[in-house]
């Protein structure tokens, strides 16, 4: 593929020890993941992280999880059986020729097996220090002669990690969810699949809320209440061994109850896909879709939408033409997307790749990509998002009255724009080693700033000055950096997996001075190294132990520190359907702060755990 892309397998995640998705992504070169709290990440590609981090689109079986709230992920909820899970796939750099906008530095793919694959029964259950209880089971059967289903049912609680201070925080969560997968081959070119989620719970959040009067900050505990469910169909129809399509239709509902807002959503997402070889050189794919999306919020002391309701629909088409100049050593591919949305109009994001394989162990690409990231609701919409008081009497504020500063959307700002240049060489030097190396200069334009607007004399809940900052366009930037994996069998029984990452990131701000001291220095929000190592051995007596170390950079801006950490796993075979094992996670630090994030959420500090778990299938 000429791209950037990497494969998280089922098999690395059962030997992981992984119990989330966002925890088995720091396996890949170019993500920046970092935990927030028990039950918060921020997780990016290639920069600009944060909990609202707006570059990066993730996908679960073809379904967005995004929310155009703030254009981010809510990862509290993007979970299923992970042993369901066939590859996670992740493609690191611009994927809006085929996915459209929101793919501006990076697309996850979530792959789930097909019912076929899962036949049986599995029951799987564990606790430990932090894992405090799991517990799942899934069950497939054949339906009449070609159709196949699953159902499964999983339940997971986790405690709550502590303050820097040493205090327990208030963000332990248990989340319950089932769902179910149905494929029915109706004949050898027809593949029709229905597969549907469902899930409750409750994330424990402590935030610090500004309040007008002193100690002019209110420090609260509270539990979300997260909610929701999803349905899909897919047609897949073969016409030949070089053309085929497929239709998909989904429905997504979404519930978040917190203290601070309040969000119902509702999406519908059709989207048709057809590829077929125009000649003996060409193949060509091109799609359409449709997605209307509605939202209910409700409005708070501290934040505030207006509308509190909106509607708002995404046309879009692209076509992709891949070109074989040299038979089986030189392809070149060209497409685009376009699309209509109701914030900024029409948007067309183009690229070009060229993949040249000279020799069968050896290959080369490179690509020129536009990307696009659309606003969000919160950027357009936003009446009043509360960010902090200044009190009176002090060095920044010598009035006699407190200062509240407030975030205000702006129904002109645009979308940010991404022009991105890459190259990648991968090698498999012998039978047992291989190399993949990419490299990427990225030139950002538009980029969301703060703009301080003129101060507002208000007497309501008490007098006080509103300042508000409006979103605006006034920054652009450059990023370069390079990822690296090797991949090494020593031996028959003992393979070695290393992954390298290094990110530059320099921003430049077009608009007034002040947005500098409002937005931040977003270089230091992404670690600049990042090192990953896995240890892999399998062991006489049906026995597995695994090792995998990481060290992430420090993150300057938020002063965060750099951390090296270990996770180990231990598991044996007693049977052929039976697996007892022993995970120990962040082995080498009692505690450490990961990331702090933007607005009022507190962090915490992520805790050294163990647990055990058994799985058996039958």
């Amino acid at each position: 593929a000429p791209a950037a892309v990497f494969v998280i397998t089922q098999e690395d995640l059962r030997r992981s020890g992984v119990t989330s998705i966002p925890e088995a992504l720091r396996m890949v070169p170019g993500l920046q993941v970092a935990r927030i709290d028990a039950n918060k990440w921020a997780i990016t590609s290639r920069g600009f992280n944060g909990r609202f981090a707006n570059k990066l689109l993730v996908l679960i079986d073809g379904r967005s999880v995004y929310t155009p709230l703030f254009s981010g992920v809510y990862w509290d909820v993007q979970d299923t059986l992970l042993d369901d899970v066939e590859r996670i796939e992740v493609i690191r750099g611009p994927g809006a020729t085929l996915w459209g906008a929101n793919a501006v530095n990076g697309v996850i793919n979530i792959i789930t097996k097909r019912a076929k694959d899962t036949q049986g029964g599995l029951v799987k259950a564990g606790f430990g220090t932090h894992e405090a209880g799991f517990g799942s089971m899934r069950y497939g059967a054949k339906l009449g002669k070609d159709a196949y289903w699953r159902a499964y049912a999983k339940y997971s609680r986790r405690d709550e990690f502590e303050f820097p201070s040493g205090d327990d925080a208030h963000d332990d969560w248990d989340v319950l969810r089932g769902g179910f997968r149905l494929d029915w081959d109706k004949t050898y070119r027809d593949l029709l699949t229905v597969q549907g989620d469902i899930y409750n719970g409750e994330a424990g959040q402590t935030s610090s809320i500004p309040i007008l009067t002193s100690p002019f900050q209110e420090v609260l505990n509270f539990d979300n209440d997260i909610s929701g469910g999803n349905i899909l169909a897919r047609w897949k129809h073969e016409f030949s061994e070089s053309s085929d399509m497929a239709l998909q239709l989904y429905y997504d509902r979404t519930n978040r109850e917190e203290e601070l807002f309040e969000e119902s959503r509702d999406t519908l997402d059709l989207d048709f896909q057809h590829r077929f070889c125009l000649g003996r050189r060409q193949e060509i794919l091109w799609g359409l879709g449709y997605r209307y999306t509605t939202d209910d919020l409700d409005n708070t002391a501290s934040n505030s939408f207006h509308p509190t309701s909106r509607d708002t629909q995404l046309f879009n088409t692209f076509i992709q033409d891949e070109i074989t100049l040299i038979q089986e050593r030189l392809r070149l591919t060209l497409g685009s997307k376009f699309e209509h949305n109701d914030y900024t109009g029409f948007e067309v994001q183009p690229n070009a790749r060229l993949l040249w394989t000279p020799h069968s162990r050896h290959t080369l690409w490179a690509a020129v990509s536009r990307a696009v990231r659309t606003p969000s609701r919160a950027e357009h919409n936003a009446q009043h998002l509360s960010a902090a008081v200044i009190p009176p009497g002090t060095s920044d504020n010598p009035a006699p009255l407190p200062v509240l500063v407030s975030f205000v959307g702006n129904k002109d700002f645009e979308s940010e724009e991404l022009i991105a240049y890459e190259i990648g060489y991968r090698v498999r030097a012998m039978d047992n080693l291989s190399l993949d190396i990419a490299a990427f200069y990225n030139v950002y334009d538009k980029l969301r700033t703060g703009e301080p607007g003129t101060p507002i004399f208000e007497l309501s809940p008490t007098p006080h000055l509103l300042i508000p900052f409006f979103s605006f366009n006034n920054m652009e930037g450059e990023t370069y950096g390079i990822e690296a994996t090797v991949d090494y069998t020593a031996l028959n029984w003992w393979r070695l997996q290393m992954a390298y990452t290094f990110l530059k990131m320099q921003m430049n701000f077009t608009g007034s001075g002040s947005s500098a001291n409002v937005v931040g220095d977003m270089s230091g929000l992404s670690p600049q190294n990042q090192i990953s190592f896995r240890s892999l051995m399998d062991l006489p007596k049906n026995l597995e132990f695994d090792l995998w170390v990481r060290f992430v950079d420090n993150l300057p801006a938020i002063d965060v520190d750099s951390y090296l950490t270990l996770d180990a796993r231990l598991a044996w075979k007693a049977r052929e359907n039976l697996e007892l094992s022993v995970v120990g996670q962040n082995l080498l630090d009692s505690n450490r702060l990961e990331f702090d994030p933007e607005l009022t959420t507190l962090p915490t500090e992520v805790e050294r755990g163990l647990y055990g778990k058994c799985t058996w299938r039958f």
